[in-house]
């Protein structure tokens, strides 16, 4: 294993260069997608990576719960192992698990809020609430596939053409299945805090993707513009940063002004030549080798460490 087992730990450094390129000049699509795979990947292999160490770092340890094999000669010079780096990722892990653990439940928790307060409505696509509060957000879930959650303060300073593009914006948010992608990104984000540029790029992304789907089906991107830009103006965002929505906090003016200019180009396979094309064949390869380390590592032990098991 040796050095190799530490790089999944440091891997995720190259995202912050990386999520800035892909939301600026990406189509807002394909960054979602490509920042959420490379955060979801690498978050998985620095978790490896910290079981790797805790478990060679502690296996030679005397007193340790593992098997008497584990700590023979034999064993301690095939396996390199470092007691500071196991015992300190002991804590490591458990903090892991401790803040990813808490961010499910809490994006549970918020559902099931956002659910039971629109008990006594219609079910019907479209929740109105009779709130003085203006705001608006995509609910997930439930027997129609999801819901969109609007108040009548937020409908009443919106013209009919604004509203069509508020619920076109909020129909993306279902139909992309984005709070999968927010989740995963916030997930990465607790389990590698190097990877929190990705989450605030995705959470960006996310909208952007949206605002683009919107403007497609209004057909007009100025009125998607203004719509969002008055949301801003008079809304406090989402209730809960778990659930997407047309004002939702972030870079309005940056969402406003690509919306003035020309509709994205989508590319598949951006040329390796540009420094877009870069930074996404530079995450492509730091997530394969982030995890070919990782798995590499992990065979290693096992192998070693099975055979110096009793039977």
């Amino acid at each position: 294993m040796g050095v190799f087992v530490f790089l999944p730990l440091v891997l995720p450094l190259t995202a912050w260069p990386i999520a800035r390129l892909a939301e600026q000049h990406l189509h807002p699509r394909t960054a979602t997608r490509l920042l959420s795979g490379v955060a979801g990947v690498m978050a998985l292999c620095s978790t490896v990576c910290l079981g790797l160490l805790m478990v060679v770092g502690t296996a030679q340890l005397p007193g340790n719960p593992l098997p008497d094999g584990w700590s023979d000669p034999e064993v301690r010079e095939a396996v390199p192992y470092d007691e500071i780096a196991g015992k300190a990722a002991i804590p490591a892990l458990l903090a892991v698990a401790v803040v990813c653990g808490r961010t499910l439940l809490r994006h549970g928790l918020v559902r099931r809020r956002a659910h039971r307060a629109l008990v006594g409505l219609p079910g019907t696509e479209v929740a109105v609430l009779p709130d003085p509060a203006p705001y608006a957000y995509a609910l997930p879930g439930g027997a129609a596939g999801g819901r969109i959650v609007v108040t009548t303060a937020l409908l009443a300073g919106l013209r009919p053409a604004e509203r069509r593009a508020l619920f076109a914006h909020e129909r993306a948010h279902l139909a992309a299945r984005h709070h999968r992608f927010l989740l995963v990104v916030q997930l990465a984000a607790r389990a590698n805090p190097f990877l929190r540029p990705l989450c605030t790029a995705v959470a960006y992304t996310t909208e952007r993707w949206a605002d683009e789907e919107a403007a497609h089906v209004v057909g007009n991107r100025r009125t998607v513009a203004c719509a969002i830009g008055k949301a801003a103006l008079v809304s406090r965002g989402t209730p809960v940063p778990t659930l997407a929505g047309l004002a939702a906090p972030g870079p309005v003016p940056r969402r406003v002004a690509a919306l003035l200019r020309p509709s994205p180009v989508a590319l598949s396979r951006p040329s390796m030549f540009t420094a877009v094309g870069a930074a996404a064949w530079t995450a492509a390869a730091g997530t394969a080798v982030s995890a070919m380390s990782s798995a590499n590592s992990a065979v290693t032990m096992v192998l070693i460490l099975h055979a110096a098991t009793p039977l």
